[in-house]
């Protein structure tokens, strides 16, 4: 993949544009030389290139890490698009990105992927003799289609009487079930968002 980035074009660097693999908020905006990415490659986790400390490997120091999903450099091959999960903030101030709004950001955001993942955790997990509610609906195939049935049925009520606050509330648990039961059959909020992608326009 290295062979396909032109070096050239800034002196033996590139632009690498981070984004965060499972929500797209990019996260920062740095360069790179041939050796830094060469070390992103082999340990699987960033390197950047500084202008005042040389190779940087990204979280060394503060523990915030970001993993690599994959590298892809843009149409002129001098900008690397890299996906990251992040284990921490990206900016040096403490902010989740760069380009945010500040230390705190809104807790909505992104908020189905985080639970997803803590689906997908209580999944990876589910053998180990767990007793969370979500281990007990991912280890019973039986229960977790009863309750996404009761869910479903409760919406409806909910949107038939014209009751907002009960069909927010009824809708938060469908779409926590349906999680579930989408995680049981080994589908993630991403496979549903390609889904819905395909289905665009």
């Amino acid at each position: 993949m290295l062979t396909d980035i032109d070096f050239s074009k800034l002196d033996g660097f590139v632009t690498v544009v981070t984004q965060d693999a499972r929500t797209g908020a990019v996260l920062m905006v740095a360069r790179a030389d041939r050796e830094a990415l060469e070390r992103t490659v082999a340990t699987g986790e960033m390197h950047y290139h500084s202008r005042t400390r040389g190779l940087w490997h990204k979280g060394a120091t503060s523990g915030n890490v970001q993993r690599l999903v994959s590298l892809t450099p843009d149409c002129d091959r001098d900008t690397v698009l890299a996906r990251v999960i992040p284990a921490g903030p990206a900016c040096h101030t403490g902010a989740l990105t760069c380009f945010g709004t500040g230390d705190s950001p809104d807790p909505t955001h992104d908020v189905l992927d985080r639970l997803d993942a803590v689906i997908a955790e209580r999944a990876a997990a589910s053998g180990d003799g767990g007793t969370s509610y979500t281990r007990r609906l991912l280890g019973d195939r039986n229960l977790r289609l009863k309750k996404l049935g009761e869910e479903c049925a409760e919406l409806v009520t909910a949107c038939a009487d014209g009751d907002p606050a009960r069909a927010t509330g009824e809708g938060a648990d469908l779409i926590y079930h349906l999680l579930v039961a989408l995680r049981g059959v080994g589908v993630s909020l991403q496979d549903v968002r390609v889904e819905l992608a395909s289905r665009e326009g």
